[in-house]
């Protein structure tokens, strides 16, 4: 959390458990000063019963005496009784309100990296494709050099292309405005067309392909089509070039299951299932060095859960990350 956001954050814990100690201060007062009234009704009880002593036989004196002791007790029972519900009360509704305003914090602080993350991802694919065409306009550049300017400018309108997707894809899901198609498809096939778009937009990147044949699953092809292109995307950002990434995809049973494995810094076992969540990403925003919006991994998570499948992520041997998504019948 930025330094300013964590100091406001202090500063209102601080007001918080202030006022929450004054309520407490102020409940235990409510009861002693009850208490105390009670103590002082009864005492006067005892004083007049004293005093009509002589007047009374002995049987009846006693009897009176017991139901004065009786009444202060059970008033003493009733002010304790009430107290400790008071203080329940107080401690539930404490809780509920500290952890809803720290969800805002953790939720606004997101929102701020996104929003951070969201200009410097649309404004550097924009830069860069400007810049290569200007390129291009200005120089008369050998062919090889053309080709290479024209794939880099590819490469990052494609990754702009599934950044909007992502963004739009997220917010209809959310809000219900998505119309979910679930139709039979070769799942094989759509899955090798991913990995062959990203060999052509990576054409540096070695791809592994382990892809059985004429798997079928029932599903929206384009949310599938962003599962599969998110996983890859997320492969190749966080494993170096030398590094392969393996693509697997294979049917036991009924179910189907599908592998994106990379050789490179992995997640941490603290951080694997934060990071399906929505807008986390780990480390500093201003500072950190990879590109993301924290909304691809999300996406992945939502995705697989609209087609009935579950998402995971384990340490790959030697290193890096195998995300898995199990589809069920």
């Amino acid at each position: 959390m930025p330094r300013s956001a964590g100091k406001r954050f202090r500063f209102i814990t601080v007001i918080y458990w202030l006022l929450l100690l004054y309520i407490v201060a102020a409940l235990v007062w409510w009861f002693v000063s009850l208490e105390r009234q009670n103590q002082k009704i009864t005492d006067l009880r005892f004083s007049e019963l004293t005093s009509q002593k002589t007047a009374l036989d002995p049987k009846k004196f006693a009897e009176q005496r017991f139901k004065i002791d009786n009444d202060s007790n059970r008033n003493t029972e009733k002010y304790i009784a009430e107290g400790v519900t008071f203080l329940i009360l107080i401690f539930v509704g404490a809780f509920f309100v500290y952890r809803s305003v720290r969800k805002q914090f953790r939720v606004q602080y997101q929102q701020q990296n996104f929003m951070m993350a969201i200009t410097h991802e649309l404004k550097t694919p924009i830069s860069v494709a400007m810049l290569n065409l200007e390129t291009l306009l200005k120089y008369q550049l050998e062919a090889e050099k053309q080709k290479k300017l024209i794939r880099m400018t590819l490469q990052e309108t494609s990754r702009l292309d599934t950044l909007i997707n992502n963004i739009l894809v997220s917010s209809q899901l959310e809000g219900g405005g998505y119309v979910f198609s679930k139709e039979e498809l070769d799942f094989s096939s759509l899955f090798k067309d991913c990995v062959r778009e990203a060999k052509s937009r990576y054409a540096e990147r070695t791809f592994l392909e382990d892809i059985k044949p004429e798997i079928e699953i029932a599903g929206d092809p384009l949310l599938l089509q962003l599962l599969i292109s998110n996983l890859i995307e997320n492969a190749v950002k966080y494993s170096s070039k030398e590094k392969p990434i393996i693509c697997k995809l294979h049917k036991y049973g009924n179910d189907v299951i599908m592998n994106i494995i990379d050789e490179g810094i992995g997640v941490a076992d603290s951080e694997k299932t934060k990071i399906f969540e929505k807008f986390y990403r780990t480390g500093n925003e201003s500072t950190r060095k990879t590109q993301g919006t924290g909304l691809g991994l999300y996406l992945c998570s939502k995705i697989a859960g609209d087609h009935n499948a579950d998402i995971s992520v384990t340490n790959n041997i030697p290193s890096g990350s195998n995300f898995a998504i199990h589809f069920h019948k």
